[in-house]
């Protein structure tokens, strides 16, 4: 999608692919990824869409209805790249042998809990087999559906129900996993990373190449949950902002093993600007825990060095 060809009234005036009517909460970020990945679909083009286990999975579909109006297939938590890849395999073999008439498109969504930890190794087979498909993770940050547990994408010091933060603890120790790298390690054409800012341009073009990009893809989308991160539904793309302008979660892809980054702020803003719009983060601001936010600031910083090394060589 290039610069003169986006138009953001065409894109928003296309057919829903995610029906209302689901049980997502307000102020839900994977409800916004879902949605406007797939209007990223050409008009016309097919889609057979796979979901793991997660939230939303149990609330978009109930047997036997469902809010998507393209084929979909609901899967175990921790097999969703192997079961689209399975129908992707399917497909091309139907079709060679013209039992499948028509161009079909493969996405599949996951939480954080389905794609970093538990659905880790069927995304990382798909991946390296090149099926031609999209695995798009929708990163809350936590096991959101089953009482907001820590996952490895959950950031350091955030308060979750098995990482509390309190008088024994200042949250969860560990840094997340950089899952968009490790994906890019597995040399596919397409990584991306993005999430909601004004007018969802980087969303949506990176949507568009990913899925339209031969071969295997992954989208890491950013999509805050209210519940688990204690925000206000309506601040959610404020938070998003925040977030890239901090460079807590940078926007950049990498196509072909090349690391682009699509957005540099002008102005770094410090990572306090980011946790403090977050209740899972209030207990890094009581006197006497600088020293988490300094550790905190410490690692955006060294990931963004990393990055802007990677965009540069």
């Amino acid at each position: 999608m290039s610069e003169t060809t986006f138009d953001f009234k065409e894109i928003q005036g296309r057919e829903e692919r995610l029906a209302p009517g689901h049980r997502l909460c307000a102020g839900c970020g994977a409800t916004i990824a879902v949605r406007n990945v797939l209007k990223s679909l050409h008009p016309g083009d097919h889609a057979v869409v796979g979901n793991a286990t997660g939230c939303l999975e149990v609330s978009s579909f109930t047997y036997p209805y469902t809010a998507y109006t393209d084929s979909y297939i609901h899967t175990a938590f921790e097999n969703a790249g192997a079961t689209l890849s399975g129908a992707e395999t399917a497909y091309k073999a139907l079709k060679k042998k013209g039992k499948v008439q028509g161009e079909y498109k493969f996405i599949t969504f996951g939480g954080d809990g389905g794609t970093y930890d538990i659905g880790l190794q069927s995304l990382s087979g798909a991946m390296e087999r090149g099926h031609d498909m999209v695995y798009v993770c929708y990163d809350n940050g936590a096991y959101m559906n089953t009482g907001i547990q820590r996952s490895s994408a959950t950031p350091t010091y955030a308060d979750t129900t098995t990482s509390p933060a309190g008088k024994c603890s200042v949250g969860k120790p560990q840094a997340r996993k950089d899952l968009a790298g490790i994906m890019a390690a597995h040399n596919i054409p397409y990584v991306a990373q993005t999430t909601f800012i004004g007018n969802m341009k980087d969303l949506y073009t990176k949507s568009e190449r990913a899925i339209y990009t031969p071969g295997a893809a992954f989208l890491n989308i950013m999509a805050p949950c209210p519940r688990g991160w204690r925000y206000d539904a309506p601040d959610l793309a404020e938070l998003c902002k925040l977030a890239v302008e901090t460079c807590y979660w940078p926007l950049f892809e990498v196509i072909e093993g090349k690391w682009v980054i699509n957005y540099e702020p002008k102005k770094k803003l410090p990572i306090e600007d980011f946790l403090k719009c977050q209740g899972r983060f209030k207990h890094l601001f009581k006197p006497g825990n600088e020293c988490y936010l300094e550790a905190f600031q410490k690692e955006v910083d060294k990931r963004w060095e990393e990055l802007q090394k990677k965009a540069s060589s």
